[in-house]
């Protein structure tokens, strides 16, 4: 189970220290620009920092519902191991080792993108409100797609397993690696 699930718990872990990060910046700017708590307003500085780092609190909470979301129910028709869906008739298994389980790999990589857009969004808006649009929309798309591996997951563990066997079978043809 653990072995399942360490891809997105470092992920997770990942983005809870580079939400620290964002927190930490606006400490620093807080000191450099004299902006005392509770205050949120002050030069435009301060202003686009403290907004760059309350934006990504704003999103956190989706992207680490869909992150686990998507990892657990989206793989779960791929992993191999005693809950495999089986394949459709004339469909080989391939050969693997007992413990060669594939972690949820499309949903951390998709994590890890978001967190990098993230990133480069905070340090664009930093800099000014323009540099912060390309990240934005970056990191929008990435959480889409979560959203989007997260609900395809959702709808397969519901389906019937001899519907959800068949499909899988078709989606296997398309993507020989899946």
């Amino acid at each position: 189970m653990k072995d399942e699930v360490a891809l997105l718990a470092t992920v997770t872990l990942l983005g809870v220290l580079l939400q620290a990060y964002f927190s930490l910046k606006v400490i620093s700017a807080r000191r450099t620009f004299r902006v005392s708590p509770p205050l949120t307003t002050g030069p435009p500085e301060f202003e686009r920092v403290y907004r760059a780092q309350v934006n990504c609190s704003e999103y956190f909470p989706v992207f680490l519902a869909t992150l686990w979301v998507a990892g657990i129910f989206f793989h779960e028709g791929l992993a191999a191991g005693p809950g495999r869906i089986p394949r459709s008739p004339g469909v080989p298994e391939p050969v693997r080792s007992p413990d060669s389980a594939r972690p949820p790999g499309a949903a951390a990589l998709c994590g890890l993108l978001y967190l990098l857009a993230r990133l480069r969004y905070f340090q664009g808006y930093s800099c000014s409100a323009q540099r912060r649009l390309a990240p934005l929309y970056a990191s929008a798309r990435v959480l889409w797609l979560l959203v989007a591996l997260a609900a395809l997951g959702l709808l397969a563990h519901f389906f019937p397993t001899a519907l959800r066997a068949s499909l899988l079978g078709r989606l296997r043809t398309l993507l020989p690696r899946a």
